[in-house]
């Protein structure tokens, strides 16, 4: 009897924007429960970089998300611990051409997915969602809403599971 070696999946490579991180991790958006159980189990691998990181830093302190000292910081750590950190891509980066977001604020993201070889980029920004259908300089990652990207990551979302199979968990 011959074994077969069993093949490992290699968990996805994630870019999240900061509205997603957002809301995963300060409005625990029930429609990315899987998402979130899925970072937390270290099934995906997520990445960021500190420019990323300084927006979402910059963004928590926006009065309307009601974040104090505390709170921004809990959620940073929160987000920190799921995070696989890589550098801020170099300036003399040998890497293809990427399309350009009309927000400059958005570009990296897309610079970060490419330098960090990200499977997708997770936004809910239009800007950045018009870029998946660049013909002229297409991106090498995925670019999906998070609705999609449930679907992309994790098949058909409407799996008969009840709310509570997917708490989340971050």
């Amino acid at each position: 009897m011959s074994s077969t070696p069993a093949t490992v999946a290699t968990p996805a490579r994630l870019v999240l924007d900061t509205n997603v991180v957002m809301d995963l991790f300060h409005f625990l958006a029930p429609p990315l429960a899987r998402l979130a159980t899925a970072i937390a189990s270290n099934q995906v691998i997520c990445l960021a970089n500190e420019r990323t990181l300084a927006e979402l830093e910059r963004v928590t302190g926006y009065p309307q998300f009601h974040l104090d000292a505390v709170g921004r910081d809990n959620l940073l750590q929160r987000y920190r611990a799921h995070l696989t950190v890589v550098p801020v891509t170099p300036g003399d980066a040998d890497l293809p051409p990427l399309p350009k977001c009309r927000d400059p604020d958005d570009q990296m993201f897309l610079e970060l997915a490419q330098y960090a070889k990200a499977d997708l980029l997770i936004s809910r920004d239009n800007l950045v969602l018009k870029l998946a259908r660049a013909r002229q300089r297409p991106c090498p990652f995925a670019i999906l809403a998070p609705d999609a990207a449930m679907t992309h990551l994790f098949g058909d979302t409407d799996s008969g599971h009840s709310p509570a199979e997917h708490q989340l968990v971050l």
